[in-house]
């Protein structure tokens, strides 16, 4: 099983993941890995995000079925993908293995959202780059990913709270 952490940047999903982790218990993939690896190999071929990349959904949806083969259980993938082609394709892939996935959308309010991005420590090289992308994150909070996931709203929540909502929909 895949419980994928979609959403806003400053949502909270690398904090909830690391939650889940023990909670459920799962392992965490963080599928931006793939992308670091494919930018040393066709990092040359134009892109806006290494989501552009098929090899990077490709290798996703083969990583998450080796490692599920491999140890079984749960994968816990906090990343934000906001094309709805992309989202598709990764989860015609997944079910394509028979791999269920339950996906939530951490969603943050935009005066929430810009405090947390402005005040990350872990990334702060990050800043414009999340700044720049929140517009898309709306729209497609507004075209698609309200329909397909479950809004989990983090804004005045605690990652602690956000995670016990997880777990109890993701044993349900």
């Amino acid at each position: 099983m895949i419980v994928w952490l979609n959403g806003t940047f400053g949502a909270g999903k690398t904090t909830t993941a690391r939650l889940l982790e023990a909670a459920l218990p799962a392992r965490v993939f963080d599928a931006e890995h793939i992308g670091y690896l494919l930018r040393g190999v066709i990092g040359d071929v134009p892109h806006a995000d290494f989501k552009d990349w098929a090899p990077w959904r490709g290798l996703t949806i083969e990583t998450a079925r080796q490692v599920l083969d491999f140890v079984g259980g749960t994968l816990v993938i906090p990343q934000s993908v906001l094309q709805h082609q992309y989202w598709t394709e990764l989860m015609d892939g997944f079910a394509k293995h028979d791999i269920p996935v339950t996906a939530f959308t951490l969603h943050a309010e935009r005066d929430t959202f810009e405090r947390r991005v402005r005040t990350d420590t872990a990334e702060p090289t990050a800043l414009q780059w999340r700044l720049d992308h929140r517009d898309a994150y709306e729209q497609a909070l507004g075209q698609w990913m309200r329909a397909e996931t479950t809004l989990i709203d983090t804004t005045d929540r605690t990652p602690e709270d956000a995670c016990a909502e997880i777990v109890a929909a993701a044993r349900a």
